[in-house]
């Protein structure tokens, strides 16, 4: 990836060596065998509008550092906002007599697993225009514009736009040797439009595709980046088709599911599941564990043979992509299941050992100065067909079935296997063509059963990143932002449920 930019001069102009060599000779000083220094600055924009005015408009930023140490194998940990020497190496200080008292209860002694030292790194994410360089009243025309597109069409009675934009800047430096600077920026744009039934006393919704994604403000105004013009057009005529939709008959249905859908199915199903820290039970409170659990792994047939995913930290525009993670472990790729075989994990480098791993392949991450570094799951992606394999080809191949576009809600349980996720868009498919909109749609099925009945997937045209910049993990809870690239898929007999009979208004 070639970058595009450079870091901010104001962010490089921070006492970054300073902090590092003031906190990293505190520590070794104090007894500790190891220790990295973190700096850490976020900024954050949301603008938000209803019905073309302005409802919000929030600008925040954080700075700080944090200290990480082993002393006797044990972590210590401490954070602090004020960017001097004499706090660095009083939070250092700090963080030892943190690791001190910890000792006691340490039942497993830390091992990092080895990684190169990486000396004056700089990596920078690729994108065009930096959306903090865009004024808000820009911001705010911009998404005025849009929502009057929606409104001035015949069946739309309200439209929401909002955008919300992250700028994310670290240094880092460890005992080893390494460090390294970083910058990366992201966009998440969300625009829909509402239809109310007074009389009835319901309303349908119809949400852009768009997908949050690692570049600049470019993703709102160029129709080479996300085709505005054609989506925004278009939206009122699906929504009025939406209206009068039937509503699904449930039972057993072959579905084709596109990306801006199966994206989420992969998150909640794969990204979770193989992250290691889940799948030993570390990771149980917050979010639960895994069904995949080490014993499996090599021999468990997680999907059909045309199922290969894997887990990325280097691809293009991914909302998890990074030049090193923050325990400074340079990015890579590497297979999670392997032609429907269950094959890999996600891992930092203190889960790396525990499998026997010599090194960890880059998913560590902390949301925050202030919060401690934990396994956070890569760009977990699903690979398309060798042979370009078109959506239409896929629908062509169902007599009888579900065209199922966009995410919406979902559920899956404890261990990420039982599941079942709704939509934005159904289309009905008769005969190897769409036959108009269905409602109340929603798939349900165990991951193994789900991912095995998969039957084909589209080639490299029909791939594309989906994402998410809220997922959850650890406590105190942390959120991070990432990206799921998948083809078209179609799947054979899905139980297919009526959410309206479900909750019981049919």
């Amino acid at each position: 990836m070639t970058a595009t930019r450079d870091v901010d001069p104001d962010f490089l102009a921070l006492p970054r060596h300073e902090l590092a060599d003031a906190a990293l000779s505190a520590a070794i000083g104090a007894g500790a065998s190891y220790a990295d220094l973190r700096l850490h600055r976020l900024s954050n924009e949301t603008v938000h509008l209803r019905d073309g005015k302005l409802e919000a408009a929030v600008t925040s930023g954080e700075v700080g550092f944090a200290v990480r140490v082993l002393v006797d194998g044990t972590w210590g940990f401490a954070s602090h906002p004020e960017l001097t020497a004499e706090s660095a190496a009083a939070t250092a200080l700090r963080a030892v007599r943190v690791a001190t008292t910890l000792g006691s209860l340490n039942a497993e002694r830390i091992e990092l697993a080895d990684e190169p030292v990486y000396q004056d790194a700089t990596w920078v994410s690729t994108y065009r225009t930096d959306p903090f360089e865009v004024s808000t009243a820009d911001k705010v025309a911009l998404l005025g514009e849009y929502s009057g597109r929606l409104l001035a069409a015949d069946g739309v009675d309200h439209a929401t736009a909002a955008v919300i934009c992250v700028k994310e800047q670290t240094f880092y430096a460890d005992t080893f040797g390494s460090a390294i600077t970083q910058q990366r920026v992201r966009v998440e744009p969300h625009i829909d439009a509402t239809a109310v039934d007074s009389a009835g006393g319901t309303f349908e919704t119809m949400t852009t595709l768009a997908p949050p994604t690692a570049r600049g403000w470019e993703t709102l105004t160029d129709d080479a980046v996300w085709d505005w013009t054609t989506e925004l057009a278009t939206m009122p005529e699906l929504l009025a088709e939406k209206v009068k939709a039937p509503s699904v008959v449930a039972g057993p249905t072959d579905l084709v599911i596109d990306p801006t859908n199966l994206w989420l199915t992969i998150h909640e199903s794969i990204g979770h599941a193989t992250e290691y820290d889940r799948a030993i039970g570390y990771e149980a409170a917050y979010a639960g564990t895994s069904f995949a659990t080490p014993d499996k792994l090599g021999t468990m047939r997680y999907g059909s043979p045309a199922m290969t995913v894997t887990a990325d930290r280097t691809v293009e525009y991914g909302l998890a992509t990074v030049g090193y993670d923050d325990e400074g472990v340079a990015a890579q790729h590497w297979d999670l299941v392997r032609d429907g075989l269950f094959v890999g994990y996600q891992l930092d480098r203190v889960f790396a050992p525990r499998l026997g791993l010599a090194r960890s392949n880059g998913c560590s991450y902390a949301d925050s100065p202030h919060h401690v570094p934990i396994q956070r799951m890569a760009n977990v992606s699903l690979a398309p067909a060798d042979e370009d394999t078109s959506t239409d080809d896929l629908i062509a191949r169902v007599e009888d079935g579900i065209y199922i576009v966009g995410d919406k809600s979902w559920s899956i349980d404890m261990q990420r296997y039982n599941f079942q996720f709704t939509g934005q868009r159904f289309f009905r498919i008769r005969n190897g063509r769409l036959d108009g909109q269905l409602r109340d749609v929603a798939y349900q099925a165990t991951t193994t059963d789900f991912w095995n009945a998969m039957e084909a997937v589209g080639g490299p045209s029909t791939w594309r990143l989906g994402g998410a910049f809220n997922c959850g993990k650890a406590q105190p809870g942390q959120v991070a932002a990432v990206s799921h690239g998948c083809p078209s898929a179609l799947f054979r007999g899905i139980n297919v449920l009526n959410t309206a009979a479900e909750g019981g208004h049919r």
